[in-house]
Order: C-alpha cells, then sequence, then structure tokens
C-alpha cells in the first residue's frame, strides 16, 4: 500500500483501484452493488441485509482487489450538491483510498473515534513509542499520534479540496472536550491545533455549548475554518449561523473564500431520546409520532439556513468572497433497528450540504439509498410533527439541552479513557521512566 508521502495530488475516478483490507474488527463499509430503494421521507422500514463485495477497515493492506464502480455517493454530490463524508478515521489512512474513489469527499473524526482506533489497533504503537522515549506525556503523545492521522488525511483529500476552490475535501479534528466550558481556552486550543496540523484543508472542530458560541466567532474573525459540532436544537443552531457571520464581519480580511464552515446538525440522537419520552406518555399519538421527531426537526434547520444566508447582511459578505456554512447532518446511523437503515440520510438530502455517515450508513446507503432531493419536499409535514410534539409536552429547548450534555460528557469520558490507555500501553512496554 502507498505511504502518504508518495501521494502526490492523487486523483481518484470511477476506474481507480479499490484496496481490500482485513478489518480490526470485520465491518463492512461500502458495498458497491447498488439496489434501488423506495421509501416514504418519514416512514419506519426494516433493515435489509447487505451483500458485501467491498471491505474497508482498520488494519493491514493484503493487497489491491477490484475496481469501483460508480455509486449512489458520486449522484448525491453531482445531481443533488450533497457532500458524502466518511464519519471515521484510523490507520492505515490509505484505507481511505477506495471510499475516496467511491466517493466521499471528506472526513469527519472526534474524541470517541480516536480512542476506539488507538486503544484496539497496533498501528499506532511504533510512533508512540518513539514519542515517549523522546520524552513527550501522554497527553502531548497522544496528539501527536491524532495531528499525523489528520494531516495524512488531508493530503489524501487534497485534490478534492482544490478541485472545489476550497469547497470540499475536509477532515475535521476536534478541540480538547474538556474545554468545552471554556471560553478563551476553546479558542487558544483551536489556534494551537490549527497552527499545528498546518494543512489548508482541515476544520477545527469546536463544539456549539454557549462557552463555546462566542469562541467560534473569534476563531472565524481569526480566517480559521470551523466545523461546529454537538448541534441538537433550532435556537442553539441559530446562534452557530450568528457566531459565524459575525466572525466573518470581524476578521478584517478582505477576501473571505478560504474562511469555510460547516455546522453539525445531529439527528439519530435526537429520536433516541424523544421516542423515550413519547414511550413514556404513552397515547397513540404519541407512539404514532416516534421516528420522526429528528428528520422534521432537521428538515426546519434547513430552512433556517435558507434564511438566515440570504439578504443585504449575507449578500454584504458574499462581495468579499464568503461561501455558506453548510449544514452538516452528523449522527446519521440508525440506533433503533426497526427503522429504515437509511432514515437520516435519505430524507435530508439538499444541496449546499454534507452527511457524514459511519459505516453502516454509509454501506445502507450505497447499497441501496436513492438519490433525490427530500429535504424540503414536505415542509408542511415537518412542522405539523415539530408542533405536535410540542403540544404532547415535548419541550424541544431541553431534548437540546440533555443532548448537548450528554454528548459533552461522552467525548469527555471517551477522551479521558484513552489516555489511560496510552498511560497503560507505556507502562506494559517499559517506556515510562520512574
Amino acid at each position: 500500500m502507498a505511504s502518504i508521502s508518495t501521494l502526490t495530488n492523487p486523483t481518484f475516478t470511477s476506474s481507480s483501484p479499490s484496496v481490500r483490507v482485513k478489518s480490526c474488527e470485520a465491518r463492512p463499509i461500502v458495498d458497491l452493488q447498488v439496489r434501488s430503494f423506495s421509501s416514504s421521507r418519514l416512514s419506519i422500514q426494516r433493515s435489509r441485509p447487505q451483500r458485501i463485495p467491498l471491505i474497508v477497515g482498520c488494519a493491514k493492506a493484503d493487497g489491491n482487489g477490484s475496481h469501483t464502480k460508480r455509486t449512489t455517493l458520486h449522484d448525491l454530490y453531482e445531481q443533488q450538491g450533497q457532500s458524502p463524508w466518511y464519519d471515521n478515521l484510523c490507520r492505515p489512512v490509505t484505507d481511505l483510498i477506495p471510499l475516496i474513489a467511491s466517493g466521499v469527499r471528506g472526513v469527519t473524526s472526534n474524541p470517541a473515534i480516536f480512542q476506539k482506533a488507538i486503544s484496539t489497533s497496533e498501528a499506532y504503537n511504533e510512533q508512540f513509542s518513539e514519542l515517549v522515549k523522546a520524552g513527550k506525556d501522554i497527553d502531548s503523545a497522544y496528539w501527536e499520534l491524532v495531528i499525523k492521522d489528520i494531516q495524512d488525511a488531508c493530503k489524501l483529500f487534497e485534490s478534492i479540496y482544490d478541485q472545489t476552490d476550497g469547497a470540499d475535501g475536509y477532515v475535521s479534528v476536534e478541540v480538547s472536550p474538556r474545554l468545552a466550558q471554556d471560553t478563551k481556552e476553546t479558542v487558544e486550543a483551536a489556534k494551537w491545533l490549527h497552527k499545528l496540523v498546518n494543512r489548508s484543508n482541515v476544520y477545527i472542530k469546536i463544539p456549539a455549548t454557549a462557552e463555546c458560541i462566542p469562541s467560534i466567532m473569534e476563531v472565524i474573525s481569526l480566517g480559521i475554518s470551523v466545523n461546529v459540532t454537538l448541534i441538537f436544537s433550532l435556537p442553539r443552531y441559530e446562534a452557530v449561523i450568528d457566531a459565524y457571520l459575525d466572525g466573518l464581519e470581524a476578521s478584517g480580511l478582505s477576501d473571505l473564500s478560504r474562511v469555510t464552515s460547516v455546522a453539525s446538525f445531529f439527528v439519530s440522537r435526537v429520536d433516541t431520546l424523544v421516542d423515550k419520552m413519547l414511550e413514556k406518555i404513552g397515547t397513540p399519538e404519541a407512539l404514532n409520532l416516534r421516528g420522526k421527531a429528528a428528520v422534521a426537526q432537521a428538515a426546519l434547520a434547513y430552512k433556517l439556513y435558507q434564511e438566515k444566508l440570504s439578504g443585504p447582511r449575507w449578500e454584504a459578505l458574499v462581495k468579499k468572497g464568503a461561501k455558506k456554512q453548510r449544514l452538516l447532518w452528523a449522527s446519521t446511523s440508525v440506533k433503533n433497528l426497526a427503522y429504515s437503515d437509511t432514515l437520516y440520510v435519505a430524507p435530508l438530502i439538499g444541496p449546499d450540504t454534507v452527511s457524514t455517515m459511519p459505516d453502516q450508513a454509509l454501506q445502507a446507503f450505497v447499497d441501496h439509498g436513492k438519490v433525490s432531493r427530500t429535504i424540503d419536499a414536505n415542509l408542511s409535514e415537518a412542522k405539523g410533527i415539530y408542533s405536535a410534539l410540542e403540544k404532547l409536552g415535548i419541550d424541544w429547548n431541553e431534548v437540546g439541552s440533555q443532548l448537548e450534555v450528554e454528548g459533552v460528557d461522552s467525548f469527555k469520558k471517551s477522551f479521558d479513557s484513552l489516555l489511560i490507555t496510552l498511560a497503560d500501553k507505556a507502562n506494559a512496554l517499559n517506556l515510562v521512566s520512574h
């Protein structure tokens, strides 16, 4: 398998070679035999078994497989203007090559992804050993492991970034989740990460907590591109848009074209929580709304996006080269197996958006996803669902607040757990000096 250093502006086409690897969990990622799939926008359907001709995972490559074919991911971008991204990152990073050839146009990562990758793979041992022998503490060693993966992934997506004039081809890395309630330190961490990664196509991820909204504005004003993460409610999303606009206006830059952003609006976790509330209410009306809250709120978020990124204020920024802060659909894997396995992808297709998909969602959509504009195809229905949930006593602000707390806490636990794992690994390798 080629090393990153030899991959100079790789160009991926439908005839690019795929790479068959031994998955560390033998989990499927892309099934390249595409079948049509017809479903109602808000319907609930049982998942169907998948055929798996291509497997990509975090392990050593054992040779090249067959050529990849054109997939629905290409159609998603070319026909509907939505960028499919991959919500995972691990070594060897070159395992991303067949996914890029299959239509993936960016990568997202988070502390939980790196916790899983580093703690379950031996691919990081050599670099980790060298870092600790060189006197690096565990925290510093962690960041160097992460930064190398991010830099290597950025190299792979560099050609997409260049071909789209900086509109696509990004790789996201998140500031420490320990800083989610610290405005000033989040800004400093974002500046530090951006400087160390030193790649044009990196997104620095900052959580959309109340404390970090000012951080987002300041980091944008410094000309650093940001992926705003952990957005669970419409009011918080509007605050994120305002922070982006405020940051662009405060930047003082004459050319805003290289300052971009995505707003990661989480979907499946919303249904997980709201469904529990509806089951507690227990009425037929409440039970009938299960599995519909997340997509309905997402549709309204897209409407808000259209409203906020238009008009005189936005047009003034466009004259300076500003690009829209795209909506990114995150948490797209289905948690309830009774629901369609494309429930958080298929109904959210629309222009100027991103859908970042983990293995299960990506495979399902490539296998039987249907490409058509759906995000605003039934806006009145979305409004009706949103209002019906409110009438049943569902407090959307409370839902958003609870999910935000849980999301931040989950990432903190993953981050802390990985540092403990690395400390144990250092001890096991007799690397810690006493």
